[in-house]
């Protein structure tokens, strides 16, 4: 029996002892689910709410609110129900919205582990196998994604999703031959954003900006959508000399996704240079929030936070992730830069020591160092 019927199946019960005003709970419940069919999402809402007052343990109620709500934006409204729900009552579609309302509100680890849980107990179900392995990219996990998807890619080689995914992981796992596979896969089905975005993308981890902002330019063309497009093309602008424009396309991609980790860590990294500290903080807190623990964001908050006089907290920043990544040769650059200012000299010179050991490591690793 759908949870819709069994919901008014209970209400009609109760019906001919309780009258509401003008409406029966059962007229409440039908009214509520037509309204949620016609798109009237605040309708619904209200109406669900007016039944949950009095049936609060309802969990296909609850879960039908927690859809209404997901469908007018109010995802961390809509969490919270479907969680009542499955309190009330375990139902695997209900934990897969909940897992999907994490992703849409930028909850990128929550999502993680419910589509995990979900894959325990339907492991064919493709949409979340994508969904994590969407949230597992943007997180910066790659090799998590190749192992995901790597199986289902041949059984699966006309899906263009699975194809884009595991080729972008592929080629910013350094697999750029691997990735051409799937880059290939998707130019066969015809010129499209998203092959023209991993292009851009493989060609910038060789330092071919020039070829990477052409490829680039072409995916904003052919999908002006697509938020990935619109952010590795300011990437591209940005790492070609046009900042200006660099935020302006980092913009859109946040208006198309505002939970697009590049554009907020390269958005706050251009306002943070640009002396706009409050705004930029704003950005990389989001980046952070999208990417738990994520260096590049932690570095770039601790230098906002050193450039507005926040001493303490700098210097607590930049010791943690030097102390977490010791190769980390900016940030130890940024805190021998501290120390001199708080006149601890013989920190700074030490982390002067560990910056030129970093470089000349670095720099013999180079080609042609050696024989020259």
């Amino acid at each position: 029996m759908s949870r819709r019927r069994s919901a008014i199946l209970f209400l009609s019960i109760v019906t001919s002892r309780l009258s509401w005003a003008e409406k029966t709970p059962r007229d409440l419940l039908q009214e509520a689910v037509t309204f949620q069919q016609q798109g009237r999402f605040q309708d619904a809402i209200n109406d669900y709410k007016i039944l949950l007052q009095r049936f609060p343990n309802l969990a296909e109620v609850r879960s039908n609110l927690g859809a209404a709500l997901a469908a007018n934006g109010q995802y961390e409204d809509a969490i919270q129900e479907y969680k009542r729900a499955l309190a009330a009552k375990p139902n695997i579609e209900v934990q897969t919205n909940l897992a999907i309302a994490y992703y849409k509100s930028g909850e990128l680890p929550l999502a993680e582990k419910e589509f995990q849980s979900v894959l325990k107990g339907r492991p064919a179900d493709l949409r979340s196998v994508k969904l994590l392995a969407d949230c597992l990219l943007q997180e910066g996990d790659n090799k998590k994604v190749i192992e995901l998807l790597d199986p289902l890619a041949t059984a699966n080689p006309g899906d263009q999703a699975i194809s884009y995914l595991l080729g972008a992981a592929l080629v910013r796992d350094n697999q750029a031959a691997r990735g051409q596979v799937f880059i290939d896969r998707i130019f066969h089905a015809g010129d499209s954003a998203e092959a023209r975005v991993l292009m851009g993308a493989t060609k910038m981890q060789v330092n071919d900006f020039a070829g990477a902002r052409e490829d680039l330019q072409k995916a904003v063309e052919l999908s002006p959508g697509l938020a990935d497009a619109n952010a590795y093309y300011g990437l591209a602008l940005m790492s070609t000399g046009d900042t200006s424009g660099g935020r302006d396309y980092f913009r859109k991609a946040l208006a198309l996704d505002p939970n697009s980790y590049l554009a907020n860590l390269r958005l706050g990294v251009l306002l943070r240079q640009d002396q706009e500290y409050e705004e930029a903080a704003r950005y990389l807190q989001h980046a952070l929030r999208v990417r738990p623990g994520d260096l590049a964001a932690r570095f770039q908050i601790a230098s906002v936070l050193l450039s507005t006089d926040k001493t303490t907290d700098a210097l607590a920043q930049f010791e943690s992730i030097v102390k977490e990544s010791p190769s980390f040769s900016e940030a130890h650059v940024a805190l021998a830069t501290l120390y001199y200012r708080l006149k601890r000299k013989a920190d700074a010179d030490r982390e002067r020591a560990l910056v030129e050991k970093l470089t000349a490591a670095q720099q013999a690793t180079q080609p042609g160092v050696a024989a020259r």
